[in-house]
């Protein structure tokens, strides 16, 4: 195989291997939904090469950057993670609208660059601060995003009876208190949290169905997330942490979950447009959100978001796999 070169980033602690050069081309002529689909079943051995172990771990997280179909797009991407490959990724985006203007992908304009991405689930906005050549904090504006369950309850053996909502931010979450189960931020094991979200996800996805008003490959429930309960709006960060694919820990706020819990309160009267909302991660790292308009996305009353952050380098390397290697292939131990 020819080697597989990466750039290594960090979003609020999450980690982002974005490849640079390695990947076979993909055919012409299909859609992102279709790219996504063909890199899942014809080359997914190297999401296993770059994620797994020895070279990744099992909450890494990776962009695979491919030509854009949409009118206005800069660049397209696929996401990937431990289960497979996400519609959409914020704390991505906010890296990769650093690395774009970085690398010459989107031309530097001081003091905002904007760089249009074309994820999955439609083209995200991103603005990039530029100061000095330099750039810093990147925010982005969100796909249209709305709440699909409301107040709703389900027996979730053996937490009981647990009260959740469901929203969509690009990818459809579970939201929930983490109260209900017995669980307090910097109190309890990441462990805990992981197990209760991770049933929660388990059973919604048994008997909650969802649809989404534009493509039938949108509609599954990639995770859950976790709140301290702090859902009105307030001048204090509220915390969470969001569990997704095959039992994977966010490091940073999760830019789509945010996106996610914005429109929930949005929806809910808890949150004006305009009005800015911290949001802190596990490991104590922040996301500036807010809804920036209303809309409508088929049936559903929806808004647009905006959710900032930082993104860091952290270096760069360059993946081989020697002949007889089996282990080299990827493997995972949790």
């Amino acid at each position: 195989m020819n080697p597989l070169q990466v750039v290594d980033m960090h979003t609020g602690g999450e980690p982002l291997r974005i490849v640079t050069a390695g990947y076979p081309p993909l055919p012409t002529g299909m859609t992102i939904l279709e790219k996504r689909a063909y890199v899942r079943d014809h080359l997914d051995h190297l999401r296993r090469l770059l994620i797994f172990e020895p070279r990744g771990h099992y909450d890494m997280y990776g962009a695979l950057l491919v030509e854009p179909n949409l009118p206005g797009a800069d660049l397209a991407v696929l996401f990937m993670h431990n289960e497979g490959y996400s519609t959409m990724c914020g704390h991505a985006v906010i890296a990769l609208g650093r690395y774009a203007v970085d690398n010459g992908l989107v031309e530097a304009v001081e003091p905002v660059t904007e760089v249009n991405i074309e994820c999955p689930c439609g083209l995200v906005r991103a603005s990039v601060e530029v100061r000095a050549g330099k750039t810093g904090a990147v925010s982005f504006e969100s796909v249209p995003a709305f709440l699909v369950a409301r107040d709703e309850t389900i027996n979730l053996p053996p937490y009981g009876r647990i009260g959740f909502d469901i929203a969509y931010g690009g990818a459809f979450y579970a939201l929930a208190d983490c109260h209900q189960f017995g669980l307090e931020f910097g109190g309890d094991r990441a462990s805990a949290f992981v197990a209760a979200a991770t049933a929660l996800t388990e059973r919604l996805k048994e008997v909650f169905p969802l649809s989404h008003p534009e493509h039938t490959d949108l509609a599954f429930l990639y995770g859950t997330i976790l709140t301290d309960g702090e859902e009105a709006w307030s001048d204090r960060p509220t915390r969470n942490v969001c569990v997704f694919a095959d039992a994977e820990v966010d490091r940073s706020p999760t830019g789509s979950g945010v996106t996610a819990r914005l429109a929930a309160m949005h929806a809910k009267g808890l949150i004006a447009v305009g009005q800015e909302r911290l949001f802190e991660s596990v490991v104590g790292s922040q996301f500036v959100g807010s809804v920036v308009r209303t809309l409508k996305a088929g049936c559903h009353d929806a808004v647009i978001a905006r959710v900032a952050g930082r993104a860091y380098y952290t270096g760069k390397a360059e993946f081989a796999l020697e002949d007889n290697d089996e282990l080299g292939r990827g493997f995972l131990v949790r």
